[in-house]
């Protein structure tokens, strides 16, 4: 590497084995490597981008901050699972991505030298950018239980919060693990967060993905923590409007000019064709409705998945759209297996080498890419391979 900061980036892998499964053109091969679906965005998105194309407005850099329709959108999005009042003006800016959100946030908090805690496994796309903003990572050991799915203990998760620390990034479904956060997280978070100064940034990309039917406990609904709260939403997940690289950033004022600077100096601007589209999708009268019914396909993807791969030491996910396998117990290594089911099965996975200390354990598949009656021959193509 010619540049310190890039020593200990290795990458994601997800190029690595996505291009490999492009290179076979093969329509067979099932794509559960990358985080897409096939599930098609709100109709009401959709009608909102053809109609942009003809407005000269979309055409532009400005605002720079974001449409005000778009911030006033994501604004009362994240205030009505939040249970707060979030001023579109003063405490909210678009951003080009939800990652996108999470750099400048991370950018506008994090000294370099200083610690971000988040859970293990993470997604390498979060621990890159720690990294690339001069953090350190300092990783709380989440524990898989087979069936029951991945857990965290609330009293370790606050312990890894001291005097280094400069923020919390935390993810509810995580990504990749599927595990869900709750009050008994934030409450123990909060007089933590508090004591040490620390911000804590709430990834929000799949908050209502949740396979329990549950709503969203988001961390600023509680008092120790709403002023502490740095909310990062996307379009790509729940709305699934991957393309259209528009998200959102919500929280105090304070810190929020400084994001908003951030933004300025880095990707300056997001997608004008795209930002009325994500408004008319969060505002849209069924959009409740809308994400329940994907939510539901997801599940019902993600059950086929567990059912396939009975006997495989795979972890159920809570909710999002991917699940981990543990190739120790089968006696191989993520990269091997991952070789050995695009060729043999031809299955197409990302192995995790960087994704936290327990990474180099796990192949992660994504379920929400591939509808059910493809994923119902699973198990004949893990046997092929293993």
């Amino acid at each position: 590497m010619t540049v310190s900061r890039l020593r200990h980036i290795p990458g994601i892998g997800v190029d690595i084995i996505g291009d490999a499964a492009d290179a076979l053109a093969d329509p067979d091969v099932l794509r559960m490597e990358n985080l897409d679906t096939d599930l098609r965005p709100p109709p009401a998105a959709l009608i909102a981008t053809r109609a942009a194309i003809d407005d000269d407005a979309a055409n532009s850099y400005l605002p720079f901050q974001g449409h005000s329709g778009l911030r006033e959108a994501a604004a009362a999005h994240v205030g009505r699972i939040a249970g707060r009042t979030y001023d579109p003006g003063a405490e909210c800016v678009s951003v080009a991505g939800g990652l996108n959100g999470v750099l400048n946030t991370l950018l506008a908090t994090v000294e370099p030298g200083q610690e971000v805690v988040l859970t293990d496994p993470a997604y390498a796309g979060l621990v890159n950018r720690i990294r690339l903003a001069g953090g350190v990572p300092r990783f709380v050991p989440a524990e898989p239980d087979g069936d029951a799915g991945w857990g965290v203990d609330p009293d370790r998760l606050a312990a890894a919060v001291g005097p280094a620390t400069a923020a919390v990034l935390m993810m509810s479904p995580s990504m990749p693990t599927g595990l869900l956060l709750d009050h008994r997280h934030w409450s123990a978070l909060a007089p933590a967060c508090e004591r040490h100064g620390a911000w804590l940034i709430y990834d929000a990309a799949m908050e209502r993905i949740r396979f329990d039917g549950s709503v969203p406990d988001h961390p600023a609904a509680h008092e120790g923590l709403a002023g502490k709260v740095i909310t990062v939403g996307s379009a790509s997940k729940e709305l699934r409007m991957i393309g259209w690289r528009v998200g959102w950033v919500v929280g105090p004022a304070d810190i929020m000019a400084d994001i908003r600077l951030v933004g300025l100096t880095n990707v300056v601007c997001q997608v004008g064709l795209a930002q009325r589209a994500v408004a008319a999708a969060l505002t849209a009268p069924d959009a409740g409705a809308d994400i329940a019914a994907a939510t539901a396909e997801w599940r019902r993807r993600a059950e086929t998945v567990v059912r396939q791969l009975a006997g495989y030491p795979v972890v159920r996910p809570h909710g999002g759209w991917s699940l981990l396998l543990d190739t120790t117990p089968l006696g191989t290594t993520p990269a091997e297996l991952s070789e050995r089911l695009l060729r043999l099965g031809k299955v197409a996975a990302t192995p995790m080498h960087g994704w936290g200390p327990s990474g180099d354990h796990y192949l992660r598949f994504v379920f929400a890419n591939e509808p059910a009656h493809r994923l119902a021959d699973l198990r004949d193509r893990f046997e092929a391979a293993c």
